[in-house]
């Protein structure tokens, strides 16, 4: 356990490799994409008051066409590319159409068009850039440098890229292991939470596995070294989530899937309309003046409209209640899960341990709070997590803390100090116990019996007798069990459990939330194999986690959700959705959300089908005036719009958040 009188050695950094917590963030303005959408905007902002105050439209109008090249020039530029190689790219339509709206007169509509383009694409390029620098800075955690121990005992500082597999490294207390590698001499507790996520450091001793980037506590450790630092365990996290973000299949709204045949379609028709009568004889201002009213009523606004006011309101309504959900597509997608992978320390656990258990043995003269506030007292100098835990349990509790003194801490064993003139030892009861009286075989069976329900047993020894044991275990959050439920309910399966923690802790917990399949012990390859085992057999799949081990297995699955509170940049990064607040619960409320989203788009689809097909026929059997076209077109862009917005209103969470099953069961009130 670490304490506070040995002072961790200072942070080591190389000129190739950014301090440890420092974030290496691409700055906005890095950008291409971001610098030309600030442009437009900038440009557009300044054109439209002009226009609007009845300013000269020489005055305004070059602004505007700056406005359309600054935000249109890459995105049109695209998608002739795309053109190029016989696909009509959205981003070439949407630049047509900007266009054609200035042709008609239109010219503020289109850039503004122009810039809500842009600024959209400039959003996605800042996200996956931000992802980039997460993943990059995940090899952030491992040190630069490592202290090799040469053949004839000498200590030389070398990049960890130079160890080789056989090298022997020291780690001092307080410093990150370099390189993957097993224990050769020495005693500490590591924490390895980022490989694991276990919420409490591991005890290493000579023959245990070590994993570079942990950091290590108290107790000085020679390591040989087993992998390269290019196949090392966090390496291969780097790579894994590379890997799933690249081999994920394309993700595309439903509605641009139809939009490319549909625009296609409506091209061809247009030229048809237009064609046709002129081979028949027809004046060219007639065939024109009703090609370009068919243009407009069968053009794909209001099919576009459709999909986006639902999913944004959906997105903009789950925000309001700490649900940050990354774009519509992930909104669209949170609606298809039907399996869910749940992680457990920091996702159903609050990630902190916890004293649940305070019992002294028979005859120690001890009661619950004598016993704790000895061990309090104990505990109290040092820094390890079991004894913060011991600590804020007597705080709590409302004990005053005794004055300890002779401090002493022993990595993998425990703590000792002398308080009120006797020397009490906190620590592993199967280090402690060896050298106990008669009395410990009743000790090592409450050890037994706390280890055997989950729990991290904590031994309390008053001079080499002991006189009770401590109970400690990560703490279940408040809603987990009724999550899991609706988890449940809305997916027609259990959620599947997976864990780097130890099998008897992971199935406790199982048990008490109410999850069947559990696997435990898994590094986060073996998280990423159980997502694609579920994939395979045709789920779809949500990982729900908080840690740089979730990290690829968020990014293997159709949705990834990542715990805000205490989740790792990476994990935060590469999660298509983050639950800001850390409420479990919002986690079936916005599976709900998006269903409801999808529902509301399959009603826009047939008003605006409704809409197309009633304009196009008066537009070819009869002859519908252009202004009313323009007016029937925009009407129904208006009314699927107002109809997606619907799920910006309050009560359309409070019915997402309601389990499956139980709406029925509301008052007409409460809706």
């Amino acid at each position: 356990m670490t304490s506070t009188l040995a002072p961790a050695p200072a942070a080591r950094t190389s000129p190739g490799r950014a301090p440890a917590g420092q974030q290496r963030r691409t700055r906005v303005l890095a950008l291409p994409e971001a610098r030309w959408a600030a442009a437009a905007l900038a440009l557009f902002l300044v054109a439209l008051p002009l226009q609007l105050t009845g300013t000269p439209a020489w005055a305004w109008t070059p602004l505007y066409a700056l406005t359309y090249a600054a935000g249109g020039w890459e995105p049109g530029w695209a998608g002739l590319r795309a053109l190029r190689e016989k696909t009509l790219d959205v981003d070439l339509l949407m630049v047509v159409a900007a266009l054609g709206a200035a042709a008609i007169g239109q010219v503020m509509d289109g850039a503004l068009l122009i810039v809500i383009f842009a600024t959209s694409g400039a959003l996605e390029a800042l996200a996956t850039a931000r992802t980039a620098d997460s993943v990059r800075g995940l090899l952030d955690l491992a040190p630069a440098r490592a202290a090799r121990i040469a053949a004839d005992g000498r200590e030389e500082s070398v990049a960890v890229e130079d160890l080789a597999i056989g090298d022997i490294v020291l780690v001092r207390p307080g410093e990150r292991v370099g390189a993957d590698g097993r224990v050769l001499d020495g005693a500490s507790d590591v924490d390895q939470a980022t490989i694991t996520g276990e919420p409490l450091p591991v005890a290493k001793e000579r023959g245990d596995e070590v994993f570079a980037g942990t950091l290590n506590g108290t107790g000085a450790l020679r390591v040989r070294v087993e992998r390269d630092a290019s196949d090392s365990v966090i390496a291969r996290i780097v790579r894994m989530v590379e890997e799933a973000s690249e081999t994920k299949a394309p993700t595309q709204l439903f509605i641009e899937k139809v939009e490319q045949r549909y625009s296609l379609g409506m091209v061809a028709a247009t030229l048809a309309v237009f064609l046709v009568p002129l081979a028949f004889g027809a004046e060219l201002t007639g065939a024109l003046l009703r090609a370009m009213t068919f243009m407009i009523v069968a053009s794909p606004c209001a099919v576009v409209l459709a999909t986006m006011p639902p999913l944004l309101s959906a997105i903009a309504n789950a925000g309001r209640h700490g649900v940050l959900v990354k774009s519509a597509v992930v909104m669209e997608r949170l609606g298809e899960v039907d399996a869910v992978a749940l992680d457990k320390t920091g996702t159903l656990t609050e990630g902190t341990p916890r004293v649940t258990d305070v019992r002294p043995l028979a005859g120690s003269g001890l009661d619950a709070a004598g016993l704790l506030r000895l061990a309090a007292a104990a505990e109290h100098p040092s820094e390890h997590p079991l004894a913060r835990a011991v600590v804020a349990a007597a705080r709590e509790r409302g004990l005053a803390l005794l004055d300890a003194e002779d401090f002493d801490s022993t990595p993998g064993v425990g703590v000792r100090a002398t308080v009120e003139a006797r020397r009490v030892a906190v620590g592993a009861p199967a280090r402690l116990l060896t050298d106990a009286d008669h009395t410990g075989s009743a000790a090592a069976d409450l050890a037994a019996e706390l280890e055997d329900g989950g729990r991290t047993a904590v031994l309390v020894t008053v001079d080499g007798t002991p006189v009770g044991l401590l109970g400690v275990a990560d703490r279940l959050r408040p809603d987990a069990i009724a999550t899991v439920a609706s988890l449940t309910s809305r997916t027609g399966a259990a959620p599947v459990l997976l864990t780097g923690d130890n099998p008897r802790a992971a199935a406790r917990l199982a048990a008490e939330v109410g999850v069947e399949d559990v696997r435990a012990g898994l590094l986060p390859a073996d998280k990423v194999s159980a997502v694609r085992e579920l994939a395979a057999a045709g789920r779809r799949v949500m990982v729900v986690g908080d840690g740089v081990n979730d990290a690829p297995a968020l990014a293997a699955a159709h949705t990834g959700v990542a715990m805000g509170r205490a989740g790792s940049d990476l994990a935060l990064e590469t999660a298509d959705a983050v639950v800001v607040r850390d409420e479990l619960a919002a986690v079936p409320a916005v599976i709900s959300l998006s269903r409801r989203a999808r529902g509301l788009v399959v009603q826009n689809l047939v008003i605006a089908a409704v809409f197309i097909a009633c304009l196009v026929v008066w537009d070819l059997a009869g002859n519908l005036p252009l202004p009313l076209g323009v007016a029937g077109h925009e009407g129904s862009t208006v009314i699927v719009g107002l109809n997606g917005l619907r799920l910006l209103r309050e009560a359309a969470w409070r019915r997402a958040a309601v389990p499956d099953g139980a709406e029925a069961a509301r008052t007409p009130a409460t809706g």
